[in-house]
């Protein structure tokens, strides 16, 4: 022991502070590789989370143009549809203008007819003729227009229906 004594006791102070530097740079060096090492990490993690963030938004503009491509062609398939029906219906108001035309006639005729026949009982016969004419009249063009009225409404309810099917997916 009698080289330990031969050190001074500043040195031994020395040395250990030395040593102790030492040792704090090396916890400098290491908590700077693994925050390096962290940063590494978050900027990995942050690539993933924005390519995952991009897939989805992808995949949600992909599910949307498909949901308007189906409600898109379901409409156009009941706007046919409407543009058939109001076709039919313009046919059948026309035919129905025809009949009108016939009823028309036909009294004008019975009239006709009728002056030859006593009074009274042309009148009741007239009458008659006149009101059921009118009936079948009224209630044809109520008949035409409430099927009309139901045809665009059931048209309407299937292309709904169709949509909704399709929104559910394949």
């Amino acid at each position: 022991m009698s080289w330990l004594a031969a050190v001074p006791a500043w040195c031994w102070w020395l040395i250990a502070l030395v040593v102790d530097a030492g040792g704090q740079q090396y916890r400098v060096v290491v908590a700077q590789g693994e925050t390096a090492e962290a940063r590494t990490e978050l900027a990995d993690y942050r690539l993933v989370v924005a390519e995952n963030s991009r897939r989805a938004a992808a995949q949600a503009r992909a599910e949307e143009q498909r949901r308007q491509k189906a409600a898109d062609e379901e409409g156009e398939h009941a706007r046919k549809k409407l543009e058939e029906v109001t076709s039919r219906a313009t046919a059948a108001e026309s035919a129905a203008g025809g009949l009108y035309d016939e009823i028309k006639r036909l009294r004008d005729g019975h009239r006709a007819t009728c002056d030859t026949i006593a009074s009274q009982q042309r009148k009741a016969g007239a009458s008659a003729v006149v009101v059921l004419g009118g009936l079948l009249e009224e209630s044809d063009r109520m008949a035409g227009s409430c099927a009309a009225a139901l045809e665009r409404s059931r048209i309407a309810g299937l292309a709904c229906e169709a949509v909704v099917e399709r929104m559910k997916g394949p």
